[in-house]
């Protein structure tokens, strides 16, 4: 029996050979890529692009799928891949350790990916995926605000025109519709942002820099995400 036995019984043989032979690139495999490529990999998705250039860290470990004691300092997209392989080794995984900025996006062919996923952190490199996937006319779905968040229900997909409450999801509003963006499918949280509880021992600018987080709501985010891939790539519509 195959191990996707169970998911080609629900979406049936043709749409599993259509994930076998899709090509995704998750950019940012953390709390919310992290779940994202995991979903996928168990989905039968046949190559993996993983786009990081962060380590696993201990503050990781109440939320990110990767990281556990024994992958603590390892590069995340090589967590990822050894996951990813140990789920299913016949996907293909390539790496990436880069940290995504306008000056390193000469290092992709965006138009190589069946899908694109954003779940980076930066604005400026959010805004420059979006672009360069609409050049290159592959679909991208993108991650608004995770952070300082208590509800994974209040999680919505929409156009990034037609969202609201989120401040994330305010900026990048803006910012593409002065590049002339018409839509961008992404994945936000209704939910009014929780003001971090400080830590008197930790600085000021820690605190300003670093949203609270928990085991919840960003893997809520990262499934929802994949779900949405994977329903496109296969052109589900029941």
């Amino acid at each position: 029996m195959s191990q996707f036995a169970r998911t080609e019984m629900l979406i049936g043989s043709e749409a599993l050979r259509q994930l076998q032979n899709a090509r995704v690139a998750v950019f940012g495999i953390g709390g919310v890529g992290g779940y994202v490529v995991e979903a996928l990999a168990r989905s039968g998705v046949g190559t993996l692009d993983l786009i990081d250039n962060d380590t696993v860290a201990l503050s990781n470990l109440n939320r990110q799928i990767i990281a556990t004691h024994k992958t603590l300092g390892q590069r995340k997209v090589d967590a990822a891949k050894d996951r990813v392989l140990s789920i299913n080794p016949d996907c293909t995984v390539n790496v990436y350790d880069t940290f995504y900025m306008p000056e390193t996006a000469d290092q992709f062919d965006f138009t190589v990916y069946d899908y694109i996923v954003d779940a980076i952190d930066t604005v400026t490199g959010k805004i420059n995926l979006v672009m360069q996937a609409a050049a290159a006319g592959t679909p991208i779905i993108s991650s608004m605000g995770t952070g300082n968040k208590m509800d994974p229900t209040a999680f919505q997909v929409a156009d990034i025109y037609k969202t609201s409450v989120c401040p994330l999801a305010k900026v990048m509003r803006y910012e593409l519709k002065r590049r002339g963006i018409r839509k961008l499918k992404v994945v936000y949280s209704q939910e009014q942002p929780v003001v971090p509880r400080t830590n008197p021992e930790e600085s000021t600018a820690y605190r300003r820099q670093t949203p609270s987080s928990n085991p919840f709501v960003p893997p809520a985010a990262g499934l929802i995400l994949a779900g949405e891939v994977i329903k496109d790539l296969i052109h589900w519509n029941r």
